[in-house]
């Protein structure tokens, strides 16, 4: 277990006691304390909040200030108005709340106290708004954040309009290159669609109590090939990105017809990505036929995780969506799980473990779907090397303090590993390679990379299309599902772990 999450544990701990004695004080049985949301139902309830309040803390990221402020006021319950003990409920709770519950000086006032307290509702809410926002803005900078699930990419581990936590301990705290920012916002301003950053100041990478990725982490990760984009999501973005553009259409082309919306980002403000990492540095990466092997070694089939498979039905039969869930297929066609080829022939993307159980009628025929070599694969040979999503490698991950003889093969795989990434200058002079003006014949990393993968495996751009993801954009682990939404809510899914 690494630092940062015996770190998280003993805060946690030590917020959730206090938070005990607090409540046993306060006429609240103290169990209640241990009990996530509940606890602060109890808090709005004892100090005769609008219930409204409660409900606002599901609100993704302005939620977090809500629950600030509900601590904040519980405290001043307390008789605690004061910018220290604001200070300390916000950046020290697992300290404050303990000498608030166990502490003989200390006793719950009630809220004749605060009714009597004399500070203008303006500076109460001045207060509490300024410590919430700096809480918070800490809170997803260093201990966990809020995502939204934006597409099918993971299905049906990860549902889109699924809510997530992502810990930012699990591989260390990184420290945002560029800590001049709007909060809450990630690289764009609402409204005005300008940048929400200044690069004025520029922090190299850092990360406090780093530990590596595991393989199979579902990780959230900053998009790599996002440092350069024509800025238009719709049409382009982090959709087509800048260098497929140019490798289809040329350099000047591009440049001569979005020259004037091609931008660049730092490394912490661009798209924010989510696959599952199926290989580390130091990992032979192959793929046969759809199965993914790791230093020739295959790998486990989560259940969840889908892909599509060619199914034949009889003649005069039809399929659609009900269908396939009486079968026990659950398909969403808006998102491209059904594809019909002929009369009688069809795409269905189906998890693992519901082809484990599926039983199919008399006349249907289920058979693998096999993707066709594809120029477009990473790292873009030609269709002749017959790689393909299905067919892939194989390919060494780059790790920390490996190194490679810089071969002309090996200069396509890791040239941006070596330029982009790392800041090195390489250049290829009448056949010889020069490091930095200096010639030499082989590289050593700097840093460890991973291959990034989407349990959607047929629909997913991920990093079979693009490369390695470096450990400089790793932002943290998806951890739980804390709410979703199809409809209404998906109750099945909230609070569960994502593996």
């Amino acid at each position: 277990m690494s630092i940062g999450w015996i770190i998280v544990i003993i805060a946690t701990l030590g917020w959730h006691i206090g938070l005990y004695g607090m409540f046993k004080k306060a006429g609240i049985e103290g169990w209640k304390a241990f009990i996530p949301f509940y606890n602060t139902w109890c808090m709005v309830e004892k100090m005769e909040l609008k219930k409204f309040w409660f409900f606002l803390q599901f609100i993704p990221i302005a939620g977090q200030f809500i629950t600030i402020w509900i601590c904040i006021k519980f405290v001043e319950h307390f008789g605690r108005f004061g910018v220290l003990h604001h200070a300390a409920t916000v950046f020290l709770p697992f300290i404050y709340f303990p000498y608030l519950g166990f502490s003989s000086q200390e006793r719950y006032a009630g809220k004749k106290v605060v009714d009597n307290y004399k500070k203008s509702g303006a500076r109460e809410w001045i207060d509490a708004a300024a410590f919430a926002v700096v809480a918070a803005t800490l809170i997803r900078t260093f201990v966990f954040e809020a995502y939204t699930i934006p597409t099918p990419s993971m299905e049906k581990t990860l549902l889109v309009n699924d809510f997530l936590f992502v810990s930012k301990f699990s591989y260390g705290p990184r420290i945002p290159n560029t800590p001049i920012a709007m909060p809450f916002v990630h690289h764009t301003l609402p409204v005005t669609n300008s940048k929400s950053y200044s690069e004025a100041i520029y922090i190299p990478y850092t990360r406090w109590f780093a530990s590596d990725v595991k393989r199979n982490d579902v990780t959230v990760f900053n998009f790599p090939v996002n440092d350069t984009l024509i800025n238009d999501e719709a049409n382009f973005g982090s959709r087509v990105t800048y260098y497929e553009a140019v490798r289809e259409h040329g350099r000047q082309k591009i440049w001569d017809e979005y020259g004037n919306i091609i931008i660049t980002r730092p490394v912490d403000k661009r798209e924010n990505f989510i696959k599952r990492t199926v290989a580390v540095g130091g990992d032979m990466l192959q793929v046969v036929n759809g199965q993914v092997l790791i230093n020739n070694q295959p790998q486990p089939a989560f259940p969840q995780s889908e892909r599509y498979y060619r199914l034949d039905i009889p003649q005069g039969s039809f399929l659609d969506a009900d269908r396939l869930k009486d079968l026990g297929i659950l398909v969403r066609e808006s998102q491209g799980d059904l594809v019909q080829l002929t009369a009688t022939q069809w795409l269905v993307n189906i998890t693992n473990e519901e082809k484990a159980q599926l039983k199919l009628p008399a006349g249907y025929v289920l058979s693998n779907f096999i993707m066709n070599p594809d120029p477009k694969v990473f790292p873009y040979y030609n269709v002749g090397s017959n790689w393909s999503g299905d067919n892939y490698g194989p390919l060494m991950v780059p790790k920390r303090g490996s190194s490679i003889e810089l071969t002309p093969d090996n200069l396509v795989r890791y040239q941006r590993c070596i330029e982009v990434y790392e800041g090195n200058k390489l250049e290829n002079r009448a056949g010889k390679i020069f490091l930095n003006d200096v010639e030499t014949k082989n590289y050593t990393f700097k840093m460890n990379y991973y291959f990034m993968m989407g349990d959607n495996r047929h629909n997913s751009l991920d990093s079979r299309y693009w490369g390695f993801v470096p450990e400089d954009h790793i932002v943290g682990k998806a951890s739980l599902i804390w709410f979703s939404w199809e409809g209404g809510p998906r109750w099945k899914r909230i609070f569960n772990s994502i593996k």
